[in-house]
């Protein structure tokens, strides 16, 4: 069954999924941005996306499972209906725009905002807040960008959550919920686009004690930093999130 993939390219793929949950573990997000521009260097793309969709949804399922307490619902309630109809949209511009012209749009916008956040900290420029009116656009032009692009969308969703200034553990517990109502419908697509074939979803369950060592270790230096590391660590991952869009 694994045939088609030498013990290296297992190896290599097991390492970084465990280092994409890692970065998740400790802030969030970002496990397809991190993972998708190595994994497509080991497995065809085709492979790589859906078996990630796979795996974070199995992982939201555990997450979701233990900290819907902390979940913000109305905020929730304001994203998800629009992340329904950003998935629809994303298509839908998938197949009308330009691709590498919709890839370096979001990665300047992304990594500009990160570079606003470490400014707030370290030359005092004033933090901005928004209202929850925001959460139309956020939760669209989130899901259209990870159907677009595989991944992106979630540092919309972040940008979004930052300026509304929510700690820590509610940002993390409202943003899983949200995505995890968003995997289903992209696993859903996925899986009736007929890419989840039985080599994949093989692949994936190889690749199940990966990511839940790699959420293990995120989560437990998470718990050891501050509001401020937190802000922070977000603004670093923002900054190469956009960055690994704009050369991708």
């Amino acid at each position: 069954m694994f045939d088609a993939y030498s013990t290296l390219q297992l190896a290599v793929t097991a390492a970084i999924v465990f280092f994409a949950m890692l970065v998740r573990g400790m802030s969030g997000f970002g496990s397809s941005l991190i993972a998708m521009p190595f994994l497509v260097f080991v497995l065809p793309i085709h492979t790589a996306v859906p078996m990630m969709a796979l795996l974070v949804l199995i992982l939201f399922v555990f997450l979701t499972l233990r900290d819907w307490r902390d979940v913000i619902w109305r905020e929730l309630v304001l994203l998800v209906v629009p992340t329904f109809f950003g998935i629809a949209g994303g298509l839908y511009l998938f197949a009308v725009l330009d691709h590498t012209l919709l890839i370096k749009l979001l990665g300047g916008f992304i990594g500009g905002y990160g570079l606003y956040v470490l400014a707030v900290h370290h030359f005092g420029l004033p933090p901005v807040r928004c209202s929850e009116k925001w959460a139309l656009p956020a939760g669209f032009l989130g899901a259209a960008a990870d159907t677009l692009f595989g991944g992106g969308g979630g540092a919309i969703i972040v940008v979004y959550m930052h300026l509304r200034q929510v700690n820590k553990t509610q940002f993390r517990a409202t943003t899983v919920m949200l995505w995890f109502f968003e995997m289903i419908m992209r696993v859903l697509g996925y899986a009736v686009s007929g890419y989840y074939t039985l080599g994949t979803l093989a692949l994936a369950a190889l690749m199940l004690p990966a990511i839940f060592a790699g959420t293990y270790a995120g989560e437990k230096i998470h718990h050891r930093i501050s509001q401020e590391t937190f802000s922070r660590l977000l603004a670093v991952l923002l900054i190469l999130s956009g960055a690994t869009l704009l050369f991708k």
